[in-house]
């Protein structure tokens, strides 16, 4: 019975995918040089800019690396709506002249001129090799979410019955607030985004920290330190981290209660591997955990790339009276006797 027991556990091995946590970086003769503490010296500044994106886009299967071509093409169309943006716009043009040049969705009913805008000019590479998306666990290079599960787009935890959107500052997003960046390009499975996508790293003995140029939010993962008591929960979660040879691990848990990460938040655990592997590129490998949000674990890799540019001032709502219209405008609909659909205001918010 248990020689059986054996035998089945070594079968399952056989057929188990190929790494159950972050992936690590492929073979490199590359020797990081060293910080003060011995270890690897990941400091200064970083980007993950790029026009790759965490879930791979279904034209391309279960295809991982892009061929130089496909990779050529993407870029090029992007360079292409680079150059549409930046046209002079001729005298007397109103705005139904103007060009669409949004970046990050391009297209029509664009928000953003592209001269605000830098999600990047090239598709990401990891070891040089163009890829589709940065999740390589499924075979479709996408998320493997729970059937049946509504998630918000802005990472919003669902809010109590009959309260809508609009009521208070505090059921609007995280980013709108100032409090934390959108689309999670500061937290765990770190994104690039529509612009901000700098990073500058600084590295004790004790700490390292993640500074991140969107919504000024700073990452610190706290060496060979215990976790913090249940009951505090920190924006971006309790960050353990520890050094395993020449890499960065990162383990985060204790997410904010008002922080989601495609629908995932109490449960939530990330590991993420950090690993110079040129004077230029840091190695990024992520493992995603919460089984009452995704089916299976998964996970992922890109690279990060030096920045020559150091981080800027995020002046958040500076001058901005966005959250203040969006508020202002649902009390005067109340005032009014407006007929409004509170329930409405998601569905209209996630097609946004």
């Amino acid at each position: 019975m248990i020689r059986g027991t054996i035998l089945a556990l070594a079968l399952c091995a056989l057929t188990a995918p190929a790494f159950a946590q972050a992936p690590a970086p492929p073979p490199t003769p590359y020797k990081a040089p060293r910080a003060a503490d011995g270890h690897p010296d990941l400091g200064g500044y970083w980007t993950n800019a790029s026009l790759t994106r965490l879930e791979r886009n279904p034209r391309y299967g279960d295809q991982i690396i892009l061929t130089e071509a496909e990779a050529a093409e993407i870029e090029g169309k992007n360079n292409a709506l680079i150059a549409l943006g930046v046209k002079p716009t001729a005298v007397g043009a109103t705005v139904r002249d103007l060009p669409a040049d949004c970046s990050d969705g391009r297209g029509n009913n664009c928000n953003y001129n592209a001269g605000w805008t830098d999600p990047g000019v090239s598709v990401m590479r990891v070891a040089g090799k163009p890829r589709s998306g940065f999740i390589t666990s499924t075979a479709d290079g996408r998320v493997p979410m729970r059937p049946g599960l509504s998630v918000d787009p802005f990472g919003r935890t669902p809010l109590p019955p009959g309260l809508a959107i609009n009521d208070n500052p505090e059921s609007r997003a995280l980013g709108e607030r100032c409090l934390l960046a959108f689309g999670f390009s500061s937290g765990a499975v770190m994104q690039p985004v529509l612009y901000n996508n700098l990073y500058q790293i600084v590295q004790t003995a004790e700490a390292v920290v993640m500074v991140v140029e969107m919504v000024h939010d700073a990452r610190i993962f706290r060496l060979g330190a215990r976790p913090l008591p249940g009951d505090i929960r920190p924006w971006m979660g309790d960050s353990l981290a520890r050094w395993e040879g020449e890499t960065l691990v990162v383990e985060t848990t204790r997410f904010h209660p008002q922080q989601s990460f495609r629908g995932a938040s109490g449960n939530l655990k990330v590991t993420e591997r950090f690993t110079r592997v040129a004077a230029d590129r840091i190695h990024y490998g992520f493992w995603v955990e919460d089984p009452t949000v995704f089916k299976v674990p998964w996970g992922g890799e890109y690279e990060f790339a030096r920045s020559p540019d150091p981080l800027y001032e995020y002046a958040c709502h500076e001058g901005n009276y966005g959250l203040v219209g969006i508020l202002g405008g649902a009390r005067e609909e109340e005032r009014s006797g407006q007929a409004h659909d509170k329930a409405a205001d998601s569905t209209e918010e996630e097609e946004r």
